[in-house]
């Protein structure tokens, strides 16, 4: 009877070091695919960055094309100029290397298991009578002194009713696009323990206190609004009637370094009408009307462009910031909720709360790229036109949520340039 308890011993002792090498294994699973999935976030990052260079690249040969075709010699004098810097600025923009890829194929991973492997090899029995008397005991202390579950599997015992167990953060599905952020998570549950909801929680970006950002069943979230250019610390716990469980491990998620957007169409005034995957503007008024940006800007630095794809009867689009709740029937700025530049054929102003600043001489054609340079560290608001900037700097002091805005009238159609980083040649 004692040869069979002790062997029966033996063997659960073995199985509670193969259980704790096989979560350990799992560990490190993770942290492979956590790795993956970083380089794949960045070669996809870079992919979609190349791919929209390209389709710019192209429609703007297409258009040289066009031109090259102008049959009336004043014609094309009038705007080669403009499209000999658009194109010099796009070939600038291809810079050595961008298509170098950022991360390489291999793992920086070494796992050494000779250590272990040794050990394992002497594993062997000890003599002494209080070794031979628990040798359960002293074998789960040297396999795993601190998994009190894995004790409790090994001695039969059951826990009764308690708090749920720290969630695990699965990171195959936590990902982040442009500023959201999507994680999921699951969770075992021991026999008579239930889970009545979770409590998802993100820091602010810098480091900063934790916040909640989600509270109920789902074990799927996805965060919109946050920062560009940010480092993410999130975690999960879950709650039952008996308390709140302990947190999972902390999984680092960051946003794109550069924003990704378009018109949003939800915001346009019905005047407005959205093509090119909403990207592209006109307007069926002879009155100005307002298109508001898919994103939301409160920190970091931003440069988005916009270009000029007709321009008849020399009208005045206005470039630039609002609030959400800005007036969408009226040109941009003449309200207190936006900040923006209007421009035509010769000169520009600065306008917000309809209060018209700074003239500048100097304006648009067909062809022609207005840039927008929102500072959130120096909260700061700067113009471009050709890559060239365009009068002092437009607005300072500037606070809160700003959304990229356009208003324009039937005499102009423009499309959207995003995903820019901002080029080093643009002088301040």
């Amino acid at each position: 009877e004692n040869g069979v308890e002790f062997e029966a011993c033996l063997v659960a002792q073995c199985d509670s070091l193969i259980e704790a090498l096989t979560r350990q294994k799992a560990k490190l699973l993770t942290k492979v695919t956590k790795e993956k999935e970083y380089k794949l976030k960045v070669v996809r990052d870079q992919i979609t960055h190349c791919t929209m260079k390209l389709r710019q690249t192209t429609g703007m040969m297409e258009y040289c094309l066009e031109v090259l075709k102008e049959n009336d010699p004043s014609g094309f004098l009038q705007i080669s100029d403009a499209l000999i810097k658009r194109v010099t600025s796009s070939q600038d923009q291809w810079v050595k290397g961008a298509l170098e890829p950022k991360v390489g194929p291999d793992f920086d991973l070494t796992l050494n298991t000779d250590s272990l492997m040794q050990t394992i090899l002497q594993l062997d029995f000890c003599q002494g009578k209080d070794v031979q008397e628990k040798p359960v005991l002293k074998l789960m202390q040297a396999a795993d002194s601190g998994e009190a579950e894995m004790e409790a599997e090994s001695t039969g015992v059951e826990s009764g009713p308690s708090v749920p167990a720290a969630p695990l953060l699965q990171l195959e599905k936590c990902c982040t696009r442009n500023n959201s952020a999507t994680l999921g998570w699951r969770v075992s549950v021991p026999t008579g323990c239930l889970i009545e909801g979770y409590i998802l929680e993100l820091d602010d970006g810098n480091g900063g206190q934790y916040r909640e950002v989600y509270v109920g069943k789902e074990t799927v979230c996805t965060v919109d609004g946050l920062h560009f250019n940010s480092s993410y610390n999130a975690r999960v716990k879950a709650y039952n009637g008996i308390g709140v469980g302990p947190y999972s491990k902390t999984v680092v998620l960051k946003t794109s370094d550069v924003a990704w957007f378009t018109f949003d169409p939800t915001s346009a005034h019905r005047d407005i009408t959205l093509s090119n995957e909403n990207q592209t503007a006109t307007c069926s008024s002879y009155d100005d009307r307002v298109v508001l940006g898919t994103a939301a800007f409160s920190k970091g630095t931003h440069y988005w462009e916009v270009s000029i794809d007709r321009y008849d009867n020399h009208p005045d689009p206005a470039f630039g910031v609002a609030r959400i709740n800005t007036m969408k029937e009226m040109m941009l700025g003449k309200d207190d909720k936006a900040w923006a530049m209007y421009v035509d054929n010769n000169r520009s102003w600065f306008m917000h709360n309809n209060s018209h600043t700074n003239r500048a001489e100097g304006g648009i054609t067909k062809g022609s790229t207005v840039g927008i340079l929102l500072d959130l560290t120096k909260r700061t608001l700067t113009f471009f036109i050709n890559k060239e900037q365009h009068g002092p700097t437009a607005f300072e002091n500037l606070d809160g949520v700003f959304v990229p805005a356009v208003s324009l009238n039937r005499n102009v159609q423009v499309t959207l340039l995003t995903g820019l980083e901002v080029p080093k040649n643009l002088k301040q």
